[in-house]
């Protein structure tokens, strides 16, 4: 294959699967890569602009808000690879038809990329069975930790540093290591292990690349603080579902008591509402000692979490940043776990304010 041009989708997990897979391959050939997470089209048309001949790889992002935002990216730049890590709800706002248009929209990827090329699918993602492929007619590889595929990952286990995972290449079994939290994690390395290995990177270099990668900003990232409390930090995660989350909220916090800070959801339109009584819902049967809810609509989180037998006792709705500062200051004793979950614009913004602040305070 020439200069392999990898574009990655999806509703989670663009930006770490990105830094993941270029890290791997940086260690190979000189690679680009995204900025950061500047995935919107007028990124790529920067990219097309500073992709030059001395790069032997391109690893970027295809972000997504509205249908046709993935075919303008790669008439941009047309990839050779394709990954779509998973199908979820973000932005369902701007799509009549809910989830099915949202997996239309992803599928834009599969159909203007090279329709010879290679795409990498996440087998365990129920929704990505919606996805069309239109007239690709690549290879199609599969990546997943519940159901059978091509790169499945194994023995999975929370350190106190990260994640553990074996997978089998060539009939042989490797340990790998992530110093980040969460199965969804493990899930992003994955795609990178198989995107690397099926462009021949030996395992030493895989294992080396997913030890080192460059670690997106407030994605799951965990905050031991000096008092014996934890802070888990996802203020910049913008989505809808909360099982990733919560399944580090779990592990990390262990018997301690465990407090989850959730932000509105922007971008569901006339599925507001309805969106943030279900995000209530799930946690009416997690082991939450307390929730605080931070913004106008995410008001609706706690309701939904009082409909589904969630105490009204153990429920905060907070409009006031420095009055959710304060109440929080004071719930990390010794043995209790924050999670903080942020959304889109300002009200995001002002979680990382007080993630910041309270991680400068107690760190």
């Amino acid at each position: 294959m020439n200069r392999p041009i990898i574009a990655i989708t999806g509703s989670a997990g663009k930006t770490t699967t990105k830094e993941m897979l270029a890290s791997i391959l940086q260690r190979r050939w000189k690679t680009f890569k995204s900025f950061q997470n500047g995935n919107d089209v007028w990124f790529t048309t920067q990219y097309t602009k500073q992709i030059n001949a001395s790069h032997r790889a391109v690893v970027l992002e295809y972000g997504m808000k509205h249908a046709g935002d993935i075919r303008r990216h790669c008439q941009l730049i047309r990839p050779d690879i394709g990954i779509v890590t998973n199908v979820g709800k973000a932005h369902m706002g701007h799509f009549n038809r809910g989830i099915t248009g949202i997996a239309a929209a992803k599928s834009e990827l599969i159909q203007h990329m090279n329709a010879n090329g290679m795409l990498f699918i996440n087998k365990d993602d129920v929704h990505s069975n919606l996805l069309s492929y239109g007239r690709f007619k690549g290879q199609v590889v599969t990546i997943g930790a519940k159901h059978k595929a091509n790169y499945q990952a194994q023995n999975i286990r929370y350190t106190n540093q990260g994640m553990n995972f074996e997978v089998r290449l060539r009939g042989k079994l490797h340990s790998f290591f992530i110093k980040a939290f969460g199965t969804c994690n493990v899930y992003n390395a994955l795609f990178a292990v198989a995107a690397a290995h099926r462009l021949g990177c030996p395992v030493q270099q895989i294992r080396s690349g997913l030890l080192n990668y460059e670690q997106p900003y407030a994605r799951l990232t965990v905050h031991r603080l000096r008092n014996g409390s934890i802070l888990i930090n996802d203020s910049f995660n913008t989505k809808p579902e909360l099982d990733a989350a919560l399944d580090v909220l779990t592990h990390v916090g262990g018997k301690g008591r465990k407090v989850a800070v959730l932000g509105m959801i922007q971008d569901m339109g006339v599925y507001r509402k309805h969106m943030h009584r279900e995000v209530g819902k799930q946690l009416a049967d997690k082991r939450i000692d307390y929730l605080y809810t931070f913004g106008s609509h995410a008001k609706q989180i706690g309701l939904g979490a009082i409909a589904a037998g969630f105490s009204s006792q153990k429920v905060s709705s907070e409009k006031n940043m420095s009055r959710l500062r304060k109440k929080l200051m004071g719930e990390l004793r010794p043995g209790t776990t924050l999670l903080f979950k942020g959304s889109t614009g300002g009200n995001k913004v002002l979680l990382i304010h007080v993630v910041e602040a309270i991680v400068r305070a107690k760190g």
